[in-house]
């Protein structure tokens, strides 16, 4: 499994969440987002529906009828109602069950930044999980590190 760390310093998380959603269905595979906070999770899915026709985002709630449909799906748990294969979690908070998905992402910004390098040493030497790092320059492009 794989788990890559985003540091949020230029764009919104929107914005980011709504980028890494696009290459996620672009593949093939379903997403779920988690998010603990309520606003920030319909914040995400009015991002998410603003997408031009060619990047059409569907989403839903996990609770909502039809969620296991959905090829995106909103939730404040790390269960995949979706049968989704990767994570992102959103609120900067990882949680334990994102290691049972084929690929985690952990969305942090300034504030985050301790408990996001505390979640990077725990991952540190466990069998079968990748890391690596993505920042973002000024000009809004993204370079992984590891």
């Amino acid at each position: 499994m794989r788990v890559d760390f985003y540091q949020l310093s230029r764009d919104p998380v929107e914005r980011v969440v709504a980028m890494l959603a696009r290459k996620v269905i672009a593949s093939g595979a379903r997403l779920l987002i988690v998010s603990a906070d309520k606003a920030q999770r319909e914040a995400l899915s009015q991002e998410l529906w603003r997408a031009p026709p060619q990047e059409f985002l569907a989403n839903g709630e996990a609770d909502a009828p039809g969620s296991d449909r959905q090829p995106i799906v909103l939730s404040s748990e790390a269960q995949a109602a979706n049968g989704a294969s990767m994570i992102v979690m959103a609120d900067g908070k990882w949680r334990e069950d994102a290691t049972s998905f084929e690929r985690a992402f952990l969305l942090f910004g300034e504030s985050d930044t301790e408990a996001a390098r505390s979640t990077w040493r725990q991952l540190d030497g466990l069998d079968g999980v990748e890391r690596e790092i993505h920042k973002q320059d000024q000009q809004g492009n993204w370079t992984a590190g590891g």
